[in-house]
């Protein structure tokens, strides 16, 4: 199995992407719709690693329309669509919509009349392999609670009612992982089939609603999801992307405890620190014995977590486990790694210092619930 077939999701692999937003408008909107789309493009070119926008009207049904732009790569769009300035942008344009869908896709293969074949030059910037996977995306959300909250929190978010996990006969919620640390919560998601739906459907479901009421008045960002506008506002800064996804070659064994390692990173250095992880996983998922099968790192800004399945206690290999194993990974963590903030401070150059991060960065477990036919 080659490294790129083990990889099952990546905004690292530096390829072209394609979004692509569809849109139901409300009767009588269309005008209103197009000029917020002309405010809103003329900011989105500006917008580094955008390459161009087009703005469809269907042939048959005058209130779907489509936005595909195209852009450098993943990481520049995950940047703006996440960012604040995205959220006053597109706001003018949610009055205007009843419904809409968004779908990502790197470029992997593109034909164009005067060059059948694609060039060396153009080809660098295609996806270079098609990825295979189990069709399941992984998403995060997360937000922080008032500080002293939060054994209140884990007793709500711990204790509710598992919502009905089947959307239709292609679509289904296959697994939720829940975790703190201090009063920071990061909710994983794994989806099999429409990842909007399982989201709209989820956040439907009596169970969850009630959940979400009850830690409203613990939460540090005021929100009320009774209010689209404000729902909208808060899941935008809660979205916490999965970056990438990398599993082992080797058979998945039986029994995989899960565990998710909390990285703040230096200021600015979300990303970076987020890169780097994500080649340690990608090297570490070709070692036998490496005690991690399968990672997930999510970033948003400097907040970086990293999700893994592995086959042991976390402390009997620190290294592996906090995906540094690789010689100077410590050193490249160390400059990356807001000590301070996650209470590890000074050289990581020791096991001893290594198993004391080990023991700040592993989350608090809160709920880890699978679907019944999963």
């Amino acid at each position: 199995m080659t490294m790129s077939a083990r990889i099952s999701q990546s905004a690292f692999d530096g390829s072209r992407l394609r979004v692509i937003l569809l849109l139901d408008l409300y009767e009588g909107a269309q005008e209103q719709f197009l000029d917020a789309y002309e405010h809103m493009r003329n900011k989105v070119a500006s917008v580094p690693g955008h390459i161009s926008d087009q703005l469809c009207q269907s042939i048959e049904n005058p209130s779907q329309w489509l936005i595909t732009s195209e852009w450098e790569s993943a990481l520049p769009f995950l940047a703006w669509v996440n960012s604040e300035e995205h959220i006053q942008i597109v706001r003018p344009m949610h009055s205007c919509v009843r419904d809409t869908r968004s779908m990502r896709y790197s470029v992997l293969r593109e034909t164009h009349p005067d060059q059948p074949l694609t060039t060396e030059v153009a080809r660098a910037s295609l996806q270079k392999a098609a990825r295979v996977g189990a069709g399941i995306t992984r998403h995060a959300l997360t937000f922080t609670v008032k500080p002293g909250s939060e054994s209140k929190v884990v007793d709500i978010l711990a204790n509710y009612d598992a919502p009905e996990t089947r959307i239709n006969g292609t679509t289904r919620l296959h697994r939720t992982s829940l975790f703190m640390h201090g009063n920071r919560v990061v909710r994983a998601v794994e989806v099999e089939g429409d990842l909007l739906a399982t989201l709209c459907h989820v956040a439907s479901q009596p169970e969850v609603q009630a959940v979400e009421e009850a830690i409203n008045p613990y939460l540090e960002q005021d929100r009320d999801l009774s209010d689209s506008d404000s729902a909208r506002v808060f899941f935008t800064r809660a979205a916490l992307p999965a970056m990438q996804h990398v599993a082992s070659g080797r058979p998945e064994p039986a029994e995989l405890r899960r565990h998710m390692l909390y990285y703040p990173a230096v200021a600015d250095r979300g990303l970076e620190l987020a890169r780097f992880l994500a080649h340690q996983d990608e090297a570490a998922a070709n070692d036998p014995d490496s005690p991690v099968y399968a990672s997930t790192v999510f970033q948003r800004d400097d907040v970086v977590v990293r999700m893994i399945d592995v086959t042991d206690e976390l402390d009997l290999d620190p290294a592996a486990a906090l995906g540094v194993k690789a010689p100077g990974g410590a050193a490249e963590l160390e400059r990356l790694l807001d000590g301070a903030a996650i209470g590890v401070e000074g050289s990581l150059d020791s096991e001893r210092t290594l198993h004391r991060l080990l023991a700040h960065a592993d989350m608090m477990p809160v709920t880890d619930r699978s679907s019944a036919d999963s």
